[in-house]
């Protein structure tokens, strides 16, 4: 089964745990009507106007079909140059929209059956009649939402599928595409592709599709992270050792004795500590692929000043491009935010992680050491002040 119409219990058509046992990372899924009566919290101008921002991460993709060539252009872009765009053949991607769009963030609760660390970011594309940016093939899970106009999709399911890249375009488009499956999806359906399934998607009518993208760093990104931490931490006491050496038979030969230290060396390094090894990941994926920078207030308030604010009314909002998440430790629990990390118990960390905003109320419910963490990472403005006449 590769098509399923959701229902009103399960977003998915299906329990969330039956969906993740046998199609997450594995098989394909498209499941009609997985948001009904869908509306789209942007319009194409919207997404427009974001690409105009200097700090927005945009794209337009073109596509000359005589020719079968395709263009890729990096924004900002000026407001002017959309009026005058084709009525076919483009596509303008714009990443990070739930950082941008509080709307726009509101739909990832729907995903809550997954670890809220995997959830990337969601892109937002607009495509004109024809408008496609290539076969092509993710190495991370997407889900695809429409959610304006109707798109046209075709992927390749079948086992072993052709991978090797075109190499007269920018982009890397696949030489070889065969479909095996292909649909229209209408607003509020919804296409799940796993890691390395080629798709290819044409829009019918002028559209707008949200790609919920998963965070997936590769093997050379989590190991090039992990042996900084490993090299700042590295005691120098720990080194190549051959108390047991005996007369070798060529002094110019690395023998297999010789080997065998350097792995012990090198294993001498490892993070055999699983919360060091926790808390490195925890910083790692907190900044992996950081959508931008979370800077300081320059106006700063007292700690005083703050709970009576809280205390009045006050809302602490979180800063969108803050990723927080937490995890278990032998005593207690660490809180992770980009790239920081802080003791807390259990029951701090939970609730710090989970609320978009803390009021006075759940500021208040916090440890002393939870009230600490919070006025640490406003400090450093990974929360906004908004007094009631703000919020």
């Amino acid at each position: 089964m590769i098509e399923v119409h959701a229902t009103a219990k399960n977003l998915l058509g299906m329990p969330a745990a039956r969906f993740l046992r046998e199609y997450w990372q594995k098989k394909p899924l498209l499941i009609r009507n997985a948001f009904p009566d869908f509306v789209s919290p942007i319009e194409p101008e919207d997404l427009a106007g974001l690409a105009c921002e200097e700090a927005a991460l945009s794209r337009i993709v073109q596509h000359d079909r005589a020719q079968d060539r395709w263009t890729l252009r990096s924004g900002p872009f000026q407001e002017e140059e959309f009026p005058g765009m084709p009525d076919h053949d483009w596509t303008l991607l714009v990443q990070d929209v739930d950082k941008w769009d509080a709307d726009v963030r509101q739909l990832l609760r729907h995903f809550d059956f997954l670890p809220r660390w995997r959830l990337d970011d969601i892109m937002v594309s607009f495509a004109a009649t024809g408008g496609s940016v290539g076969a092509h093939v993710d190495q991370y899970d997407v889900f695809l939402l429409q959610a304006q106009g109707q798109r046209h999709w075709w992927i390749d399911a079948g086992p072993n599928p052709p991978t090797a890249f075109r190499d007269d375009a920018e982009l890397k488009l696949l030489r070889q595409f065969t479909a095996t499956h292909d649909w229209v999806l209408e607003p509020g359906d919804m296409l799940y592709l796993p890691p390395g399934v080629p798709h290819h998607g044409v829009a019918v009518n002028p559209c707008l599709t949200f790609s919920f993208g998963m965070r997936a760093p590769s093997s050379a990104e989590l190991i090039g992270d992990y042996l900084d931490t490993l090299v700042a931490d590295a005691d120098e006491a720990i080194r190549y050792h051959d108390e047991d050496l005996a007369p070798p038979k060529d002094p110019n030969e690395i023998d297999a004795a010789a080997m065998a230290r350097v792995v012990e060396a090198l294993n001498a390094l490892r993070m055999n500590d699983p919360d060091k090894l926790g808390d490195w990941f925890g910083r790692f994926i907190t900044t992996y692929r950081a959508s931008g920078e979370v800077m300081p207030a320059q106006e700063s308030r007292s700690r005083i000043e703050i709970e009576w604010d809280l205390g009045q009314g006050a809302v602490l909002q979180r800063h969108p491009f803050s990723r927080l998440a937490w995890r278990r430790r032998k005593r207690g629990a660490c809180l992770f935010c980009n790239g920081g990390d802080y003791a807390l118990p259990i029951a701090d960390a939970q609730r710090i992680a989970a609320a978009e905003a803390v009021d006075g109320a759940a500021y208040a419910a916090l440890s002393e050491s939870g009230r600490d963490t919070i006025i640490a990472l406003m400090a450093q403005g990974h929360y906004q002040l908004l007094l009631g006449d703000e919020d």
